[in-house]
């Protein structure tokens, strides 16, 4: 009796099985799955042709075709004004005045870029309309990232199209809670951690700069699943925007806790009026995916971009001393190789000229009140020239490198007193300056052939130049243009910033062996879409290594230690062994005069930058990034480097205050190998108040450092290798 009722059972099953399937079936066309590593975008075209999200996240999590279709809501890319009524993601006005836009599949391919990178390009099609739009999910298996933008053209007579809302992605994740973690701050206290749980509504993270990304937060997060995120467990979302303009990152909890994520362009201000024929493409964002907490996806990121994102990444970034807090504008010659002589002798390998090289006259370069625009060498101060300086530099051993703000001109210059028309700024208004500058606009074709001489004349006639640091000082308050026409002074921010990636591109193409800074009122541009012209950038003009610690941390989150200049400087006035510690952990630097330094301290930066070169660059370029105790929760900051191959490691402890941690527990060793530990870095006749000791790397992990630091600003650096 038993066995029938357990039979009629799994046939009652099976049955019920069947007819979910056969009304799966009828729903779904179509299901389309994407997978880069561990993270899995599942999509289906319902049997009305829209396209659904059914699954963003975990690859094993095996989705289950719905009974009827999704609500409008689980769209992956929601248009506006024809049903949908949560946040949209694509919103247009057609040529003949229809604001409502219908977005059905078309087909897909699948693309084989390398080995390692597979591409999906959807085709979504209004049915009313020749109104067009092409989803592109690129996933990069080793990382286990997805790249997602969109493009969007139309074939409409009668005129353009009107783009109000075009993200560049939009999905949808599904959990009991989110926690959202936000990097934001402010002009010398960038990137700090925020976290916060999402409830239902909208919270948005912006920037409005124009033409840079942020000052105020970076165009990164991290969302975590039910509670705050962790840095070993706990599933995590990380995602960023490559873009270097204002952005948009929409955060919309709905009446089903569903959370739907908008990413791109910010829209105020920047409706796009698209020609027939023509394709609007949106900048791409960055998606990765953790079951294992927010260090995993920092070293998904970390080996993304070593891998794909940043210029030379194998290439050692030179240990540089750069002349800005030794000088400011007002040197010579003399003061210059004086400095050079300095830099050899404490190894550094690249001396960085920095501002007030240029302008003649009464432009002359001598405050930031003067000269830009005018990139002429100094007749006064280097009269020369600049190839004189690159060989006095190359006779001590050392590159050498320029600064650079081709984008920016003071009033007081030549170039602004031929040009007027040449800023960007509003008509009918008094002109708002920033740092005593105003912004060239790069929409103007008379501009972009400008800014590409301003680079070209400076480097081609002086090949001895090796490495440049191209500025950003002030954002655009004023957006409007007197080159476009009145319907398009909307396009100003979105056409410029397209421009500036074409100058960057044609940069690092036309000068393949100068190495390159990215810096923008210290922040500005720390994003992915510009970094793949660069080799680093300068995370803040805060170089406190106090302040240093926090900020680099931050930033650490998405960017490998090589793009994070790090330099020694006398700000904040703390121990000058913290400030070195603090900047080895990046790509280490010196900004400082030396000529005024005593004798002790230049040995001890000697020996910074010796062990640098010599024991930790190879670690801190190379090496997988483990968070061990937060600043934000301790009174301790500690990191490490571990080698890919385990075989050796760095790791850094930082006081950031009174108190004390009593153990570093270790992360990223291999458990049943043994390794040494050392204290590095020390005082010339100081003695190591940590125990040189041999542990396998399990205890090392489990049992943690013994650590004796407890007063504020004490630091070390400790050296594992593997013994067997």
């Amino acid at each position: 009796m038993k066995n029938r009722i357990g039979i009629f059972c799994m046939l009652v099953f099976a049955l019920l099985g069947a007819q979910a399937q056969q009304a799966a079936s009828s729903v779904a066309k179509q299901v389309i799955e994407i997978v880069s590593g561990n993270l899995k975008l599942t999509l289906m075209v319902g049997s009305d042709n829209r396209l659904y999200q059914l699954g963003f996240g975990d690859a094993e999590k095996k989705i289950l075709l719905p009974s009827v279709l999704p609500s409008r809501e689980q769209e992956f890319l929601p248009p506006y004004g024809n049903g949908v009524i949560t946040e949209s993601a694509i919103q247009a006005t057609h040529t003949d005045g229809n604001t409502s836009t219908e977005l059905h599949y078309v087909g897909h391919e699948e693309q084989s870029v390398s080995a390692d990178v597979r591409q999906t390009v959807i085709s979504l099609r209004d049915p009313a309309y020749n109104f067009f739009v092409d989803v592109y999910v690129k996933c990069y298996q080793s990382a286990g990232l997805m790249e997602i933008w969109n493009t969007i053209r139309h074939d409409e007579r009668g005129g353009k199209v009107v783009l109000y809302r075009y993200a560049s992605a939009s999905p949808l994740l599904k959990a009991s809670s989110y926690w959202l973690t936000q990097f934001n701050g402010k002009y010398k206290r960038e990137a700090t951690l925020e976290e916060e749980r999402l409830g239902e509504g909208i919270k948005i993270l912006d920037s409005k700069l124009g033409v840079r990304a942020n000052q105020f937060r970076i165009p990164s997060f991290i969302l975590s699943y039910n509670h705050a995120a962790k840095e070993n467990e706990g599933e995590v979302f990380a995602a960023s925007l490559k873009w270097a303009g204002s952005f948009q990152l929409a955060f919309e909890v709905d009446w089903n806790k569903n959370l739907r994520v908008l990413t791109g362009i910010n829209p105020i201000g920047s409706q796009y009026y698209l020609e027939r024929g023509a394709t609007f493409t949106t900048p791409a964002v960055l998606w990765t995916y953790s079951k294992k907490g927010k260090g995993e996806t920092s070293r998904k990121f970390h080996r993304w971009a070593a891998e794909y994102a940043i210029r030379d990444a194998e290439k050692d970034r030179p240990v540089l001393l750069n002349n800005w807090e030794a000088t400011h504008c007002d040197f010579d010659e003399k003061r210059l190789i004086g400095l050079f002589d300095g830099a050899r002798q404490i190894g550094a390998e690249l001396f960085l000229l920095d501002d007030g090289w240029f302008g003649n006259g009464e432009f002359s370069r001598d405050d930031d009140k003067h000269g830009l625009g005018d990139w002429q060498v100094s007749a006064k101060k280097l009269p020369k020239g600049l190839s004189y300086l690159a060989k006095q530099a190359s006779k001590r051993k050392i590159g050498f490198g320029i600064w650079l703000e081709p984008e920016m001109v003071n009033p007081k210059s030549e170039l602004y007193n031929l040009h007027p028309d040449w800023i960007i700024t509003q008509q009918k208004r008094e002109p708002i300056l920033g740092r005593h500058q105003e912004i060239l606009d790069l929409t103007r074709p008379e501009v972009q052939h400008y800014e590409w001489q301003v680079i070209d004349q400076t480097l081609r006639p002086n090949p001895g130049i090796s490495y440049v640091k191209w500025d950003c000082n002030r954002y655009v308050t004023q957006p409007g243009s007197a080159y476009l026409p009145a319907q398009e002074q909307s396009h100003l921010l979105i056409d410029y910033n397209w421009a500036l990636y074409r100058l960057m591109d044609r940069f690092a193409k036309g000068f393949p062996d100068v190495m390159a800074m990215l810096c923008a009122g210290g922040s500005g541009r720390i994003d992915y879409g510009s970094l793949q012209y660069f080799h680093s950038f300068w995370p803040s003009d805060n170089t406190d290594p106090l302040s240093r610690i926090k900020i680099q941390w931050g930033v650490g989150h998405f960017f490998p230690a090589s793009t994070i200049s790090a330099h020694v400087t006398r700000m904040g006035k703390r121990h000058l062994k913290l400030a070195i510690d603090v900047a080895l952990s990046g790509a280490f630097g010196i900004d400082l005069a030396l000529d005024k330094a005593t004798p002790e301290e230049r040995a001890q930066l000697a020996e910074g930058v010796r062990l640098y070169k010599e024991n930790l660059r190879k670690l801190v370029m190379h090496g997988e990034l483990y968070r061990l105790v937060s600043p934000y929760e301790h009174p301790l900051a500690a990191l490490s480097y571990v080698a890919k191959d385990k075989t050796e490691a760095v790791v850094y402890l930082y006081q950031t205050m009174d108190g004390k941690v009593s153990s570093v527990h270790l992360d990223g060793l291999e458990a049943d190998r043994t390794y040494s530990l050392r204290e590095i870095n020390l005082p010339e006749g100081a003695v190591s108040r940590f125990t040189s000791e041999i542990r396998t790397g399990k205890e090392w992990m489990e049992k943690g450092v013994a650590n004796p630091l407890e007063k504020q600003f004490e630091s070390a650096v400790l050296e594992l290798k593997m013994i067997d």
